[in-house]
């Protein structure tokens, strides 16, 4: 059975069935139990499970995550949330040096069920320190699964998927997309690393991340306009990656572009790049292209980072000139929608 649900509603509603399947959840960070509860993310579940399950912390990152190590290592299955993924940069010792390697070190005797949910994205006054995304910097260590979902349903099948692994999984979700609504099934289970196809099309690829997908599925509303069928996929965990299911959009399509929520130099789009190349060589047309942040930090003024950010107005520049199509008049179509909603950060 499914309901319409908000992204939002799809993680609180996985929270609330798993914490109640499994009493070994817990879940615990910096504003958890708050009124705003994470966008809402975490609402009712403090009243539901009380303070031993649910709980606000101190703001000190590195050891709250060596917390939920003891606490992954000794039986029970944490969830610890940061409200922002930037200053999830100050525990990166420990998830570098000990939980990603903690299995490992340990000759495989002790696993490591830990889920770190942290927030990404935008909305102009954010600025430098909270507009991060950094899936590659966690997608480039070893014994540490990344997942960044782009729909309700697949927030709450893969957040239940990654609550229930054995090893340490990264989730980053997309502050935009907590509003977005879609149908979600009462029971799912989505396995990690396993790619999605978004929309189905026969002339160019994108490969997109969180948000992007978004506005691929513009650009791709926009391009159907004239002609041109884009095939969209979501790779939903960037490890481990579903390479199969890129290369053969690819193979069929002859081209590609990678759309990342991201910086662009040594990022995830330069991986799937490289691996596209290679396996797909002899079937491109094109070069695969890319397209992710402005090489600059963030900046606060909302024209300025409309620049920063790319949208799908970008996207449809970049496929009608790999497609030698003369510039499309796009005087009539909406781009920048939703930031022309946002009031600020607050």
């Amino acid at each position: 059975m499914e309901s319409r649900k908000t992204y939002c509603d799809a993680i609180n509603e996985a929270l609330l069935q798993e914490m109640s399947r499994d009493p070994r959840v817990i879940l615990y960070g910096l504003d958890v139990t708050d009124h705003k509860a994470i966008f809402g993310s975490t609402k009712n579940i403090a009243q539901k499970f009380g303070p031993e399950r649910c709980f606000g912390s101190p703001l000190s990152e590195v050891a709250m995550l060596g917390f939920g190590l003891g606490a992954a290592i000794n039986g029970l299955r944490p969830i610890h949330v940061h409200i922002r993924v930037d200053f999830l940069l100050l525990a990166m010792n420990q998830l570098v040096n000990m939980v990603s390697c903690y299995r490992y070190m340990s000759g495989g005797k002790l696993n490591v069920p830990l889920v770190i949910r942290a927030v990404i994205g935008r909305g102009w006054g954010q600025s430098f320190q909270h507009s991060k995304s950094l899936q590659s910097f966690f997608a480039h260590i070893p014994g540490l699964k990344v997942v960044m979902p782009s729909t309700p349903r697949d927030a709450k099948g893969l957040l239940i998927s990654s609550i229930r692994d054995e090893n340490p999984v990264v989730f980053l979700e997309h502050r935009w997309l907590y509003f977005i609504e879609g149908d979600v099934p009462q029971e799912e289970m989505i396995p990690l690393g396993k790619a999605r196809v978004l929309r189905e099309g026969g002339d160019y690829t994108i490969v997109a991340t969180s948000w992007m997908n978004v506005e691929a599925v513009k650009a791709a509303e926009v391009l159907e306009k004239h002609g041109i069928s884009v095939e969209i996929i979501d790779p939903r965990t960037l490890y481990p990656l579903d390479e199969k299911t890129i290369c053969e959009s690819v193979t069929k399509t002859g081209r590609c572009l990678v759309a990342d929520y991201d910086w662009l130099n040594c990022g995830f789009s330069a991986e799937v790049a490289a691996r596209i190349s290679s396996t797909c060589f002899g079937k491109l047309r094109t070069p695969v292209r890319r397209i992710g942040f402005t090489p600059t930090p963030c900046p606060s003024v909302r024209r300025l980072e409309d620049k920063f950010y790319p949208n799908a107005k970008d996207i449809v520049h970049i496929i009608e000139k790999d497609l030698d199509l003369p510039q499309l008049d796009l005087s009539q179509e909406e781009f920048y929608s939703y930031e022309n909603k946002f009031k600020g950060p607050f």
